[in-house]
């Protein structure tokens, strides 16, 4: 059985509908929620999506992603996630950054409904669709990262990576029209390439084998890649920005080099309910086609011609194959996701194309099929659901300063703990420092602790309170910031300038190549430079490290309990007096003179 065949029986699954008209009023609700004032419980690693406001007031402030700072992924996403935050200043960030891709998948899954519905498939549109919208609108991984419901703030390009691949997939699967599918290919293998170069690699087998199988002809393929490459083209002469961007690419390989069998298996592991399911399907389906397959095979081996390849291979076993080796091909690389939402778009036809009355075998397959397909899907419902049932237990984070990364929520003994701890790390730094020498964290999944998350939103606070407050006595200002930790917001709270050259998501075991000569001169040239202490950890040690050699002029304040600030020499007479006084004057702030040479 062909996928053509699947194809045209898939239309009668589901009854009509007019998908893009719920799109739309999907769209305008999503657009609605961003303008009001809604908070989300705080979730594990919720930080990371402090990164794109670090990228998005690099962006405001004239820097661009890749050339004038190193990113951890590509520029796509930072660049999406400004433009909502110009059109959106008040929405809530996980809201926001989630929902910023759909300004690329929203109007090529549009196109792709539009041909099916064209063709008299609107039931097969709303089948594709309603999983669509559920992953694209839900900001959660697919995947337990933690014990308790909160909201995913982490693995958000891996998640837009999935997205653009259900929709390339469902292109490639459902798109008759060349021209049509042709530009849907372009599009979104330049989204794919410029989110993450991971999902690129993964849509190019897709895309090669949808070529083998006859879904796309040679001109058009060949059309599609023209524009890609001239897109390319474009965007090196103008900036530079590819051969930037490739050079970035190789730097992170090779900081994250090592044996890719091991990550296939681990990546396996983790999704090992969908590809056992899915694995199953393939032997089923291949059994069931057996004497075809023997015979396509046959015609091949005595005429290897294109058409004869285009029927061996335009099958839905060999359909599934592809997408289960793409999607652990991109699961290799990633910690959350969307893990294999694409099989939806194979699996759809295979579904709609079983034989009725059911059999044993028909059962089977759609036993299957639900297996394979359902995993991600209630997952992520169960999750949404269970967190924000959870938020009528939560209460409004504390702080004035935060902008709209304040617009969280905590359980009130997670939010205990953390004001209790915030006093505990900073009275006994010194037992921090003495661990973090051994290379452990305070705690294995330190980073994924609600209350760790509140912590850090709660010092990040009280750190602006206290830079405006020294400003406001003092008139010095500093107008570059950076803080030596993964993630860097003072820029966006303060309304100042990041250094540029200066990586962001700094997590220096894997994203932050050794410093070269303009990043040394570009943090030696930053006002105030930053250091978390509550706790002090690995990370941002080495950090310190890396950085050292620039901030060797800067003098050294403990800003609060909680941050360190490396004062650059223009402005260390000014801070440095307020620091004498306000120690001797309130000894309880904590803000006092450490030396005139930074700790490293």
């Amino acid at each position: 059985m062909s996928m053509a065949v699947d194809r045209r029986r898939a239309g009668s699954l589901v009854p009509a509908a007019t998908p893009n008209a719920l799109l739309a009023a999907v769209l305008v609700g999503l657009a609605a929620l961003l303008m009001l004032p809604v908070s989300v419980p705080i979730g594990p690693m919720y930080w990371d999506l402090f990164i794109y406001f670090d990228a998005a007031q690099r962006i405001f402030d004239g820097q661009v992603p890749v050339i004038d700072f190193f990113t951890p992924v590509g520029p796509l996403g930072y660049y999406l996630f400004a433009l909502g935050l110009a059109l959106f200043p008040d929405a809530q960030p996980l809201l926001l950054v989630h929902w910023s891709l759909l300004a690329v998948t929203a109007p090529a899954m549009a196109l792709v409904l539009h041909a099916l519905a064209r063709d008299g498939r609107q039931g097969t549109a709303l089948a594709l669709l309603v999983p669509f919208l559920v992953f694209a609108v839900l900001p959660f991984n697919t995947r337990e990262f933690y014990p308790y419901p909160g909201s995913d703030g982490f693995g958000i390009y891996n998640r837009q990576v999935c997205q653009l691949l259900y929709v390339l997939v469902a292109a490639l699967v459902f798109v008759r029209g060349q021209r049509l599918l042709a530009a849907l290919v372009a599009v979104l293998m330049a989204a794919l390439f410029f989110t993450k170069v991971t999902g690129f690699v993964s849509g190019l087998v897709l895309c090669g084998f949808a070529f083998l199988a006859g879904r796309i002809a040679f001109g058009w393929a060949a059309a599609a890649a023209a524009a890609f490459l001239a897109l390319l083209a474009g965007l090196e002469l103008s900036a530079g920005l590819v051969s930037h961007y490739v050079g970035d690419i190789l730097a992170l390989v090779a900081m994250n080099s090592g044996s890719l069998a091991p990550r296939f298996l681990q990546a396996a592991s983790h999704t090992f309910g969908i590809v056992a399911a899915a694995g199953l399907l393939m032997l089923v389906l291949l059994y069931g086609e057996r004497r075809t397959l023997a015979a396509d095979l046959a015609a091949l081996a005595r005429r290897p011609r294109p058409a004869a390849l285009a029927r061996l291979v335009d099958r839905p076993a060999l359909w599934i194959g592809v997408v289960l080796f793409a999607g652990i091909l991109f699961e290799t690389q990633n910690t959350g996701s969307q893990a294999l939402i694409f099989l939806w778009p194979v699996l759809l036809p295979v579904l709609a194309g079983l034989p009725r009355p059911a059999g044993p075998r028909t059962a089977a397959v759609a036993v299957l099929i639900a297996a394979a397909a359902l995993p991600p899907l209630v997952n992520t419902v169960e999750k949404a659901a269970r967190t924000y049932a959870g938020a009528l237990k939560t209460v409004p984070l504390p702080g004035d300063n935060l902008k709209t990364l304040g617009r969280v929520s905590v359980r009130p003994e997670m939010l205990q703990r953390a004001e209790r701890m915030r006093g505990f790390y900073a009275e006994h730094r010194a037992t921090y420092e003495a661990l973090i020498e051994t290379g452990a964290l305070p705690a294995f999944l330190l980073y994924s602790d609600f209350d760790f998350q509140a912590l850090h939103l709660m010092t990040i606070d009280a750190a602006v309170a206290r830079i405006r407050a020294l400003e406001a006595e003092t008139g010095a200002r500093a107008e570059t910031v950076l803080a030596l930790n993964f993630v860097n917001p003072f820029p966006w709270l303060l309304a100042r300038s990041a250094p540029r050259h200066v990586a962001i998501g700094a997590d220096p075991m894997r994203a932050v190549p050794d410093p070269g000569a303009d990043e040394l001169a570009a943090v030696g040239a930053t006002d105030l430079v930053l250091h978390p202490t509550c706790p002090v950890t690995t990370a941002n040690a080495a950090l310190r490290r890396l950085y050292a050699p620039a901030l060797a002029d800067h003098t050294t304040i403990a800003l609060t309990p909680c941050y360190d600030a490396y004062v650059h020499p223009r402005l260390a007479g000014a801070l440095t007096g307020a620091a004498r006084q306000d120690a001797a004057a309130s000894p309880a702030e904590g803000l006092r003179l450490v030396s005139d040479q930074p700790d490293m």
